[in-house]
């Protein structure tokens, strides 16, 4: 069985895609030193935090869904040396449903958490939310409370919730926090700290470059976002958020226009400051292994930003403007292509229907002749 098991369990908007992409783009570098990375790509880990939080939508999924966890759990202990699972969904996990998965697991496991102030991570994922097509909750009512089923909820991104259900069954030496490093500091630094808990020898060499980061929007371009996310009656489906709403519109139109960042009314965040007053002087009594500084984790003095409440429609229109722009560009692109490639398909159709025609009677007749002279003895 593997020696020991790092569970990297969230937060969200916590640099989780930076990592986990930095981890699977090495995955063989990993190998080489002898740290297992479980599951064939990273949605392996992701559908595996379906199954131990127990979602109810997890029998309508696929087979290497259903299965993902138990797979994982299966090379983890025919593995060696250490191993490393990274998802921010694993923090929702009751108490119950974090010691099974610690259970199943069988091993030395460390339980990693990355973290910053409440109030951007907050802020962030809300976005995040957004971006998906949920329109329900602005920025001063989310998150809610909910069930370990739900994500865009505290208990993903409540850093104390999530510590205290976790670390029932695993010790405060096996508890390592990473508070994010300055926004000033080097790209790397938060992978090269990471993986220093991790144990990943020469870190500092590992391909960087294909490292994917989640990308935010404007104020301006989350308000327009639930506007036309609250006029979509038929994009309910996972596939149709993931696809169309994150993918085509958000990130493929709306993320990259600049502009300011969502911020809450001063009511929230003066909430948002006591709540992470209260998990610092948690924290500091806690034991845990405590990477960097937890002062930063203090919602700060001076909060950059604007309320969604703010935006105008004036501001509404130029971005819905620029958009329905950039769909325009886009669709043409998309026919271009699509044209080219029906020409191809129907260029390489007509070879393919010439070579399966007979050979015209003049080309059958050399042939027929030239095979009567081979056969001739002497020949």
């Amino acid at each position: 069985m593997a020696s020991r098991v790092y569970l990297h369990v969230g937060l969200p908007k916590t640099g989780t895609t930076y990592l986990q992409s930095v981890l699977w783009a090495n995955k063989d570098a990993l190998d080489a030193q002898g740290i297992l990375l479980p599951g064939r790509h990273a949605r392996d880990q992701m559908w595996a935090t379906l199954v131990v939080r127990e979602h109810p939508g997890l029998p309508n999924r696929k087979a290497p869904a259903r299965t993902s966890w138990g797979r994982i759990v299966e090379q983890v202990r025919a593995h060696e040396g250490p191993a490393v699972i990274s998802h921010e969904f694993f923090g929702a996990a009751t108490e119950e449903q974090a010691a099974r998965a610690i259970a199943d697991l069988d091993a030395e496991v460390h339980l990693v958490v990355t973290a910053r102030d409440v109030l951007t991570v907050v802020a962030s994922y809300w976005q995040e939310f957004v971006k998906h097509g949920f329109f329900e909750r602005g920025l001063d009512d989310f998150p809610a409370d909910g069930t370990s089923w739900e994500e865009w909820t505290w208990r993903t991104l409540d850093l104390e919730q999530v510590l205290r259900r976790w670390t029932v069954v695993v010790p405060p030496e096996r508890v390592h926090l990473l508070v994010l490093p300055d926004a000033s500091e080097p790209r790397e630094t938060l992978w090269l700290q990471f993986a220093g808990i991790l144990g990943i020898a020469d870190a500092d060499t590992f391909a960087l470059d294909a490292a994917r980061e989640n990308n935010s929007l404007g104020v301006v371009e989350a308000e327009f976002m639930r506007r036309v996310s609250a006029g979509l009656d038929d994009f309910s489906t996972a596939l149709d958020r993931g696809v169309w709403l994150r993918g085509f519109l958000a990130h493929g139109q709306l993320v990259g226009r600049g502009g300011d960042r969502p911020r809450p009314s001063e009511a929230r965040v003066e909430e948002l400051r006591a709540r992470a007053d209260a998990t610092v002087a948690w924290l500091e009594g806690t034991g845990f292994d405590v990477q960097g500084d937890l002062q930063r984790l203090r919602v700060p003095a001076n909060v950059p930003g604007r309320d969604p409440a703010s935006v105008t429609e004036g501001e509404l229109l130029e971005v819905a403007t620029a958009t329905v722009r950039g769909v325009l560009a886009t669709m043409r692109t998309t026919r271009q292509e699509n044209t080219r490639l029906k020409a191809e398909i129907d260029d390489l159709a007509a070879r393919v229907v010439a070579a399966d025609e007979p050979a015209p009677e003049s080309q059958r007749g050399g042939l027929r002749r030239r095979l009567r002279r081979s056969a001739e003895p002497g020949s």
